[in-house]
């Protein structure tokens, strides 16, 4: 048996947390929760669905007819534009310490069908949605430091319509996660004077064991230090720190990857695979400029550190109804995974891509 066939730690060089590695358990018998996988066919267009054309939302506020991406800001959004105007009850001690949090969230309708996820879309559609994407990123940029642009797809992530959308969530703090992140960077490049992510995926790509899909401009893996069970990172192979540095062609080459990555994710159990998936744009400059007339979004000081990448965090452990769950140790103590990565990547390699639905055709 070799190393990595028996029980390990591994180190998540992005974040510095670690995750716990027992390949022998994935073949434990079980008899736990299964998740209800709905198969049914649903409509091109529901008259009750609030993110579909024309209908009206539950604020009184009527959607367009929209043919190809809508957005809109978040009728309940969990960020808000305004400071109160009393914060007296914000305190900063040792002990008990808050701030206030303003921001704005949007919602983006991928597609005006009802019934189409990102991988039953066409790589023009989806490459509106990543048009989409940039031109949210660059407009919300002009205004705050962190913008986090993300998707949950499936109820078993939370997802509360079927209707093929993400958000965006942008605020001036920087998020726990971007904060851990940058503070990585920060101390590697100081080190090096090269940028992580670009050393990680130069040795992933030599390794080739954990890579699922490449190109010329993406590159999917499933990273070292994995937590989820099919979890994957799509990273760009240039120095990009955010959606506002994409030119057409990476936007194009995306759009293909990102179509490839979620038909073997729908393929691997043959069903709408749910995930939780978003962006980590580098955070920008906390003073900032005023906007810019070429709507250019503000630039990070050591951009140089920094390269624009996605998580995948599929929950599907051994079926389309058994998921990973996070209790216990993972919660008290430290991540922990099953399933070796290497084996998530073979599967993934593996799997068609051409979508399950339409093999048969």
């Amino acid at each position: 048996m070799s190393y990595l066939e028996k029980t390990h730690r591994r180190k998540n060089i992005l974040t510095g947390e670690w995750v716990l590695v027992s390949p022998h358990r994935n073949q434990r018998p079980w008899s736990g929760a299964t998740e209800r996988v709905d198969e049914a066919t649903l409509p091109v267009f529901d008259a009750n669905c609030p993110l579909c054309p024309g209908n009206t939302r539950a604020n009184g506020v009527k959607n367009p007819t929209y043919q190809s991406t809508y957005t809109f800001v978040n009728d309940f959004g969990a960020l808000t534009s305004h400071s109160p105007d009393d914060t007296s009850d914000h305190v900063s001690s040792e002990l008990f310490i808050s701030e206030p949090a303003t921001g704005e969230c949007r919602v983006i309708c991928f597609s005006p069908d009802h019934n189409r996820t990102l991988p039953e879309l066409s790589t023009s559609e989806i490459l509106a949605v990543v048009d989409c994407w940039q031109d949210n990123f660059v407009d919300l940029s002009t205004k705050y430091n962190c913008v986090h642009i993300f998707e949950n797809k499936g109820a078993v992530m939370g997802c509360s319509q079927p209707h093929p959308h993400g958000q965006i969530w942008a605020h001036d703090h920087l998020s726990t996660e971007i904060e851990k992140k940058l503070s990585r960077f920060t101390e590697y490049y100081a080190k090096h004077t090269s940028c992580l992510l670009d050393d990680y995926v130069n040795a992933e790509i030599s390794a080739s064991a954990r890579i699922v899909i490449e190109n010329e401009d993406w590159v999917v893996v499933t990273p070292y230090w994995a937590i989820w069970p099919f979890e994957t990172m799509l990273v760009c192979r240039h120095p990009i720190a955010h959606f506002g540095n994409l030119d057409e062609r990476m936007k194009t080459s995306l759009a293909k990857i990102i179509q490839q990555l979620t038909i073997k994710y729908d393929n691997v159990f043959e069903c709408s695979f749910p995930y939780s998936m978003g962006w980590h744009n580098s955070p920008l400059q906390k003073d900032h400029a005023p906007r810019q007339l070429d709507n250019a979004p503000r630039q990070l000081e050591n951009e140089e550190i920094w390269r624009l990448h996605a998580h995948y965090y599929p929950p599907l452990l051994r079926s389309a109804t058994v998921k990973k769950f996070m209790v216990g140790y993972e919660m008290l103590a430290e991540s922990q995974r099953d399933l070796t990565v290497e084996t998530a990547a073979q599967i993934l390699r593996d799997c068609s891509n051409v979508h399950y639905k339409k093999a048969g055709i």
